[in-house]
């Protein structure tokens, strides 16, 4: 899709949009330039995500997603998962999810290398707050995790601030770029609790209305876990919204993934 629309360019690469892919492709190729060199001397490893969204109407939306990881880059591919979600937005800024998803974890060494590390169905009730001050977008998001495992249930809960900034010209009722970053804090109900810390910075692309590309650095700290490794990720999303006919509501800038 990225390379149609890069070749559909020629001759007239004074447009915007077609001045704005280019700059998201350059983007895209610097940070796997400088993910490649640093592979050489570290463990960066991929992040991949596909999303489609569906509202249904302009309080009731469902999604559904698949990724697939590497703790090299592009190499060792070590993690995959499958979920859907229900969304409701209850009042503006307040929006109720709730999800259920398979999450597969495989050995290091290779590419999904067996016996797994882990083998996980998991449900996540969540609830999301978000609050715009001018252009800046800010969320927080509470999730507790019901996790059945192949070691056993565990309980997880999760809390996520971040912040989004969309930029660049406007076309059709929408900036094409925006800017985010975000950082996540892991606890279960055990000692000694704490879990993990996941930051993400990224920068998004939107090819459409209804189609935006992701690109981003993803880090994580692991203090006491064993199912799911990886410090260092770079992030690369499709994603695709879609809307009910009789929905007014517009269709928002991308949120923020670091799932």
């Amino acid at each position: 899709m990225l390379s149609r629309e890069l070749i559909n360019c020629t001759g007239r690469s004074s447009s915007f949009r077609c001045y704005s892919l280019q700059c998201f492709a350059g983007l895209v190729l610097f940070i796997v330039g400088t993910a490649r060199c640093c592979g050489q001397y570290s463990d960066l490893g991929s992040w991949n995500i596909l999303n489609v969204k569906y509202t249904h109407t302009e309080k009731l939306s469902f999604f559904a997603e698949a990724q697939l990881r590497s703790l090299k880059f592009y190499n060792d591919f070590h993690y995959h998962e499958y979920k859907g979600a229900v969304n409701y937005e209850v009042h503006s800024g307040v929006l109720l999810t709730l999800g259920a998803g398979q999450y597969d974890t495989y050995r290091d060494g290779g590419d999904f290398v067996r016996p797994k590390n882990n083998s996980e169905i998991r449900l996540w009730p969540q609830l999301m707050l978000s609050r715009s001050i001018g252009k800046l977008k800010i969320e927080q998001r509470y999730r507790a995790e019901f996790r059945f495992t192949s070691n056993g249930y565990r309980n997880r809960f999760r809390y996520r601030l971040g912040t989004s900034y969309p930029f660049g010209k406007s076309k059709g009722g929408y900036q094409p770029f925006l800017l985010g970053a975000s950082s996540e804090l892991f606890f279960t109900d055990r000692e000694p609790y704490f879990e993990r810390l996941r930051s993400l910075v990224s920068i998004n692309y939107k090819l459409s209305r209804t189609v935006a590309l992701q690109t981003g650095y993803l880090h994580q700290f692991d203090y006491r876990i064993n199912d799911e490794t990886g410090g260092d990720f770079l992030m690369l999303g499709l994603f695709i919204e879609l809307q009910g006919k009789n929905v007014e509501k517009p269709l928002e800038q991308i949120e923020l993934k670091n799932e």
